[in-house]
């Protein structure tokens, strides 16, 4: 039989373990990447309901709201860089700053933003758009068509859907590809839009699914302009996908729910 002595060690062995555990995960989660999930279509087609990704937290420094539930223990932001305009990035939506949202950026302190019949402008120049083949997708429980009207068959007889795409281009260089689905919706034509010092001007994807800087900030809705000071980190990679048709109960629909395909994609 084992002595009271030797418990006693063995009990400080594991929590000493659990405590190392513990700081391992923190570090991790506060300085090098942590898990993201897509709770809506704002992002599509890069994104969708479902998808699970990794997000850097190194490329624009630290701050409180690098750390789990924004504990306040960095003061300001350390190690700062501005982010690239076509980085996508999540960070705490104003004007409360609890809630995490991801957007792609667009602009930068001291630029002039405007949309036009769903064109963005940057400083008086219009962002090169170009119509692409359309964006489909399965039909799946967290993925269903968001006009109905778009709902359609592929040639196996699958239901899908099917949305006007584009591509398109900053005036640096990046380039990626955006639904833009109803002509004249809300949002495609706006005023002019200076953003503040300090500040980013952010976009959906998704052009008519995005409450985003477009927006005045509303708590759990649009997000206006954003200070970088809340950015958290930047898309990395996507670690998961999965249709929505799993069930806890039945194992084997943890596979055939998954998107194989959309696992491992990096961002542009």
């Amino acid at each position: 039989m084992k002595d009271k002595t030797a418990e006693r060690s063995e009990t400080a062995d594991f929590m000493i373990f659990l405590v190392k555990l513990a700081l391992f995960v923190i570090i991790l989660r506060s300085f090098i990447v942590s898990p993201f999930n897509i709770p809506s279509e704002s992002m599509q087609p890069r994104l969708m309901v479902g998808d699970y990704l990794l997000v850097a937290k190194w490329p624009y420094g630290y701050s409180k709201y690098s750390m789990p539930f924004s504990v306040p223990v960095i003061p300001g932001r350390i190690l700062a860089n501005k982010p690239t305009p076509g980085d996508v990035v999540v960070f705490k939506a104003p004007p409360s700053g609890n809630d995490d949202y991801i957007k792609r950026v667009i602009g930068l302190s001291g630029d002039i933003i405007q949309v036009t019949g769903g064109v963005v402008s940057i400083n008086g120049s219009a962002v090169e758009r170009k119509k692409i083949e359309d964006y489909t997708h399965l039909v799946s429980p967290n993925s269903p068509c968001y006009a109905e009207y778009f709902e359609t068959t592929n040639g196996d007889g699958e239901r899908i859907c099917r949305y006007p795409q584009f591509q398109e281009t900053l005036p640096n260089g990046r380039s990626y590809k955006i639904l833009d689905v109803n002509e004249g919706s809300v949002g495609d034509d706006t005023e002019s839009f200076v953003v503040p010092d300090g500040h980013m001007f952010l976009m959906g994807d998704n052009r008519d699914r995005s409450a985003d800087s477009r927006f005045p900030a509303v708590e759990g809705q649009a997000i206006g302009m954003v200070p970088q000071e809340n950015l958290v980190g930047r898309a990395l990679v996507s670690v998961f996908s999965t249709d929505g048709s799993a069930e806890w109960i039945k194992p084997w629909t943890w596979f055939s729910a998954a998107r194989w395909e959309r696992i491992g994609e990096g961002f542009e």
